[in-house]
């Protein structure tokens, strides 16, 4: 598939260093044959960008108000960290997109995530106000959820070197799980 092999070459050689020939020998085919797919390097970018994305934020969008905030936040972790470990290059193409200032995807950011981000804020903020969680900023919980659960993708190497293995997602959701619960829960 071009947007897996894409994925793999952008992960890697990042946005200036990913070449339309390098992305075609990765997935076994001619340039000429690629291009016939996608007419040139932005487009698979944001493609695959496109992608990292909604598989991101399909189980945030499931957050719901009569869901229990344990086990929604408990879930929406468990996943992101399966995500993470199962796609780390994923993570990585976000991260440096990100490192980048964003240029192909800051409207998304600055309107569609935003907007995303603001209705879970909300719920988040109606478990608060009915004492189902602590008193916490919501835009700072989401973010140490999704910077804790793409840690061990982007930085697995330090994670690996540190701690002499590569932990497993049981072991890394549970200790995430745990700690973010633990200071946002009701008292």
């Amino acid at each position: 598939m071009i947007t897996e092999a894409a994925l793999e070459v952008f992960a890697t050689e990042g946005y200036r260093g990913a070449t339309i020939e390098r992305i075609a020998e990765r997935c076994g085919m001619s340039k000429t044959n690629l291009l016939y797919y996608f007419p040139n390097k932005d487009e698979i970018y944001r493609t695959v960008l496109a992608q990292t994305l909604e598989g991101w934020l399909d189980p945030f969008i499931e957050i719901s108000p009569d869901a229990d905030p344990e086990d929604a936040l408990g879930n929406y972790i468990a996943e992101k960290v399966a995500l993470s470990l199962d796609r780390p290059e994923a993570s990585r193409l976000f991260a440096n997109e990100i490192h980048r200032g964003a240029p192909l995807i800051h409207d998304f950011l600055k309107t569609e995530l935003k907007n995303l981000v603001d209705e879970k804020a909300a719920v988040i903020r109606q478990w608060i106000d009915s004492g189902e969680l602590a008193p916490v900023d919501p835009y700072h919980l989401i973010f140490m959820i999704w910077a804790t659960t793409q840690h061990y993708a982007d930085f697995a190497v330090q994670v690996e070197a540190v701690m002499g293995r590569a932990p497993d997602a049981e072991e890394i959701t549970r200790a995430i799980t745990g700690m973010i619960l633990k200071g946002a829960k009701a008292a």
